[in-house]
Formats: C-alpha cells, sequence, structure tokens
C-alpha cells in the first residue's frame, strides 16, 4: 500500500454495515455516520435470510450470532386460505450445501449484531449524523461537510443511505423508487408451536398472507395488498386495518391475528422498484444496497443482495492491483456496477414480475419456474 486509504460509509443498514467491517478487516480507515441517533436499532419487525445473505454474514464473522439468534428451515409450504396446506417445497440452498436454505430473524437482534461487529471493527461510527455536501472539485477524493458543522476528506464515499437515498440525488442520479402497486403490513409476534417454517396463503382478502419463525419463540406476520394512499390510513388504526385482513385466514392464523392489536406495533409500507441504470458512482462517491436497487420481497432478496453488494465492492477495492487510493477510479468502480448489474437485474425484474401477475391476475402463470430460475442462479457466488 502506498498511500493510507479512507473511506466514509453513509448510512448503518446491512449494506453499510457490512462494507465497513469488511474494510477495517483489510485496515482500511473507516468512519461510518447514521442520521438516526439510535442507529435503527428496534426498527422493524422481521426478516427473511436466503442462503446468499447467510454466506455473506458468514464472511462478516458473524454467523454464529445469526445461526444462534434466528430460526433455520429449509422449506415453505403454500395453503389455502383456511389453512390446508396443498404443497410443501424444499428450499434451494443458495449459500451452498453447508448453510441453511433460509433463517428467518427478527430484524433488530439482527441490527443488533451487525452494530456491535461494526464497533468491533474500530471503525469511527458518528450517530445523528449526516451528509451535507460532497466535494470532488480536485478530483483526488471527496471533501465532507457534516451536519454537525465539522468537515473530512476521504478517498472514497460508499452511499448506503437506503432507498431514499439523499446522496443518490446530491451526485446528479435522478432514478427514483417507484411504487409498485402492492403494500404490505407486518407485525412480530409469538411463534405457534406448529410453525416451523414459512407457510403462504394465496388468495382470501390479500394477495398473499404469510409467516416466517424468526426464533424458537418468535415470527413475523405479513399481509400484501393492493397499495392505498398512505395519508388515507391513521396510524392509530393499523393494527386494525391487519386483523382485519388476516382475520380471514385459518391453519395458525387465528393464533397468530389474535396477538395483532397494538398499532405502534405493525409496519405498513410500499412496494417499490428501483434500478439504477449506466453506472452507480460519480466520481468517488458509489452506491450500495437500496441506493442503487430495490425490489419487492416476493424473492426475499432486499438484504442478501444488500450485503453482495457491501462484499462485492470490498473484494475489489482490497484485491492486489488495486494498491493504494489512486487505484480507486472510475474504471473501478464502473467494474463493480457491471459485475453487480449481471446479477441484481433478473432478481428485480423476477421479484416484480410475480407481484406484476398477482394484481392483473394472471392464474397460469410460472411462478415456480421463475423462482426456481433466480435462485439458482444466486447460488454461484457473487
Amino acid at each position: 500500500m502506498n498511500t493510507p486509504r479512507t473511506v466514509l460509509v453513509i448510512g448503518g443498514g446491512a449494506a453499510g454495515s457490512a462494507a465497513t467491517i469488511l474494510l477495517r478487516r483489510a485496515g482500511i480507515a473507516v468512519d461510518l455516520i447514521e442520521a438516526k441517533d439510535d442507529w435503527n436499532a428496534t426498527a422493524g419487525s422481521g426478516i427473511t435470510l436466503q442462503g446468499n445473505a447467510l454466506r455473506v454474514l458468514r464472511e462478516l464473522g458473524v454467523w454464529e450470532q445469526v445461526e444462534k439468534s434466528g430460526f433455520g428451515f429449509g422449506s415453505v409450504g403454500i395453503t389455502t386460505p383456511d389453512g390446508t396446506v396443498l404443497h410443501v417445497a424444499e428450499d434451494l440452498r443458495t449459500g451452498g450445501d453447508d448453510l441453511p436454505a433460509t433463517v428467518g430473524m427478527q430484524r433488530p437482534q439482527l441490527q443488533s449484531i451487525l452494530i456491535e461487529a461494526v464497533r468491533a471493527s474500530g471503525a469511527g461510527v458518528r450517530l445523528g449524523v449526516r451528509a451535507e455536501s460532497l466535494d470532488q472539485s480536485d478530483g483526488d477524493g471527496v471533501t465532507v461537510r457534516f451536519s454537525d458543522r465539522t468537515e473530512g476528506r476521504y478517498d472514497l464515499v460508499i452511499a448506503a443511505d437506503g432507498l431514499g437515498s439523499a446522496t443518490r440525488a446530491a451526485i446528479g442520479i435522478t432514478d427514483k423508487p417507484e411504487p409498485t402497486g402492492m403494500a404490505i403490513w407486518r407485525i412480530a409476534a409469538p411463534r405457534p408451536a406448529g410453525v416451523t417454517r414459512t407457510d403462504l396463503a394465496y388468495g382470501g382478502p390479500a394477495y398473499i398472507a404469510g409467516y416466517c419463525p424468526t426464533s424458537a419463540t418468535t415470527l413475523y406476520a405479513y399481509v400484501v395488498e393492493a397499495n392505498r394512499d398512505r395519508g388515507s390510513i391513521p396510524r392509530a388504526s393499523y393494527a386494525d386495518e391487519m386483523r382485519s385482513l388476516a382475520q380471514h385466514y385459518g391453519g395458525h392464523w387465528p393464533e397468530i391475528t389474535a396477538h395483532i392489536t397494538d398499532p405502534a406495533q405493525v409496519n405498513y409500507t410500499w412496494f417499490d422498484r428501483l434500478l439504477v441504470e449506466g453506472s452507480w458512482h460519480r466520481g468517488r462517491v458509489v452506491l450500495v444496497g437500496d441506493a442503487a436497487h430495490c425490489c419487492p420481497p416476493t424473492l426475499a432478496q432486499g438484504a442478501a443482495l444488500s450485503m453482495e453488494d457491501a462484499w462485492v465492492l470490498a473484494q475489489m477495492l482490497t484485491a492486489e492491483d488495486a494498491e493504494d487510493a489512486e487505484d480507486w477510479d472510475d474504471a473501478l468502480l464502473q467494474a463493480y456496477y457491471e459485475r453487480r448489474i449481471a446479477r441484481v437485474r433478473p432478481v428485480v425484474e423476477a421479484s416484480v414480475q410475480i407481484g406484476q401477475w398477482q394484481l392483473d391476475g394472471v392464474r397460469d402463470a410460472d411462478v415456480p419456474g421463475l423462482m426456481g430460475r433466480t435462485m439458482t442462479m444466486l447460488r454461484e457466488l457473487p
């Protein structure tokens, strides 16, 4: 290494945390800033992690904690609205045969594990701080002015600030997320003893009603419907809204529905689509994760793709032919985009297509075939 290298990571979610941990392991000085004071430590209900996400978490050195905290399983059930099981399919082990096909986790627990790993890495962490300006006028790096009136100079800025990325807009990338037409209600709840895998019910008042075990005692449940004007749904009615949909489903749903009582515990979001085309960087500022792409959770690949971005970018930044900061040039960052877009595009398109078939009422759609082809592709290393 000819010159010391410095990186700023904007955003402390899965992608930003993964990039920080991997770059610190390579000896690079990393500062991470996160706009939220609590570092998203309590946000969200649950998350489904497919094998390719687990592969990255193992690379980060946190797989043992994830395995202990989550609930691993290897199949998905398809049911009727009344709970009758029509088919149980074995999940593909996209992370390799030595990892579970799927692990469900409480999202705050995953965030806690990643926070601990970032802090242990020795990265500089500042919470409640935003990047207010990015100056690349000299072409050799980025001067960043922060919301706390401080300033820093970096060889590279990694924008991991999510779907509504302010950094993406600040560097002149005009792509914005677009709603797909669906929305999802989510809640964390106690796990009925018989729930040992994800079950999905199609039909009834929602497009999908499903649940995923997240620990020995918990699960997260969700129902998917056509999106509505978010402003027309009072926050105080969230539990009533979700319960009115969930109460029409049988099997384990009555036991789950009994816990949908606190509107503060219910999350409502639209499904969005985003795929930034052409490149994911401008100068020495590069996008990862939801800042560059997002898709509906129909394949449960959002977090996996985001962490893969961080893994691939870190590999390229620390490769032997990128010996110092001068090698972090346009060619390297464009190569990162080209390597990732070939993998991300089919996942985004398949995730959107599965939802669109439901919106259009297509009854003979080859959903299993599309899912199988896409997940088989994800078995390959990113």
